[in-house]
């Protein structure tokens, strides 16, 4: 597939403030099952400098600094053309040591997936979400295919979807206590489920096709699990399915805020509410040869 992407964010402040830092996390990826063919962004008010880096995960942020000047408004515009591969998500095989959980990382591997593993936020992991995890593990056997599927299922069947545009991700446990949440919320109760069978897990935020006749889209969230063989792997409870081209990923994490689209704060001094304003526009394009 390809993509052509509008996204603006504006944010309006109750009275004059002075901008910060900031962080912007919406340039997509590239790598094996997608490439990022054109990317360009605006930014009132004009930035002093933007600084194009690599976190600590391997995601592709902008560093944004901004003049001492009071400002009501900031207002981020980015444009991006995608060109998505992923015709089939189950093109793999695992490691015949990874088919049953909990897996038995090498130790070299679960080095690098230590954050991962540990539920979000890091505290202990809610004796619902693991009395939850533990039985469907059971249902399937201890067979992580079988577990993975299940869970995007049960999830996407017995849980209410709420649309929940601001705020951070709710706790795994009140998620599986109410059975209602944002596509974040079911986000990080997938991580949890994983994690308390011994699978890693992370958030993805990024785009998802829809409806293409819907004028705005909405931002969405779905986790990935590594699985030795496979890799980093993408399910999406909210919609019930394995992610394949169909999604578009921004960035991951271990922990959600790392993932958030804009994140900075005000200069000393500077003290006032905000309102947040996005508009997001998704356009299927006639795709073209891969490159690269």
């Amino acid at each position: 597939m390809q993509y052509h992407l509008t996204h603006q964010t504006l944010y309006r402040y109750h009275q004059p403030v002075q901008l910060g830092v900031h962080t912007i996390r919406l340039r997509p990826r590239s790598d094996g099952h997608q490439q990022l063919r054109h990317f360009a962004i605006t930014v009132e008010p004009q930035p002093t400098q933007i600084s194009e880096i690599l976190d600590v995960e391997g995601n592709a942020c902008l560093r944004l600094w901004f003049p001492d000047v009071p400002t009501t408004a900031l207002k981020i515009r980015t444009e991006a053309q995608v060109a998505t591969f992923c015709t089939n998500p189950f093109n793999y095989l695992s490691e015949p040591w990874a088919i049953s959980a909990p897996i038995d990382y090498p130790s070299s591997v679960a080095a690098h997936l230590q954050p991962y593993l540990q539920p979000v936020p890091s505290v202990a992991m809610s004796p619902a979400v693991v009395e939850f995890a533990q039985g469907l593990l059971n249902e399937v056997a201890g067979q992580v295919g079988q577990f993975l599927s299940r869970l995007t299922q049960i999830i996407y069947e017995d849980f209410q979807y709420l649309n929940r545009p601001v705020g951070e991700p709710q706790l795994a446990g009140v998620t599986i206590a109410q059975k209602v949440g944002s596509c974040r919320d079911f986000a990080v109760l997938f991580m949890a489920a994983c994690q308390a069978v011994g699978l890693a897990a992370r958030f993805v935020s990024g785009y998802q096709e829809g409806d293409e006749h819907q004028d705005s889209r909405e931002l969405h969230a779905w986790p990935e699990v590594y699985l030795p063989g496979g890799g980093w792997r993408g399910f999406d409870p909210t919609h019930g399915l394995a992610v394949s081209d169909r999604h578009i990923p921004l960035v991951a994490s271990a922990q959600p805020a790392n993932a958030a689209p804009v994140s900075g704060q005000l200069k000393p001094g500077s003290v006032g509410a905000s309102t947040l304003e996005y508009e997001i526009h998704i356009a299927r394009e006639q795709a073209s040869e891969r490159k690269g």
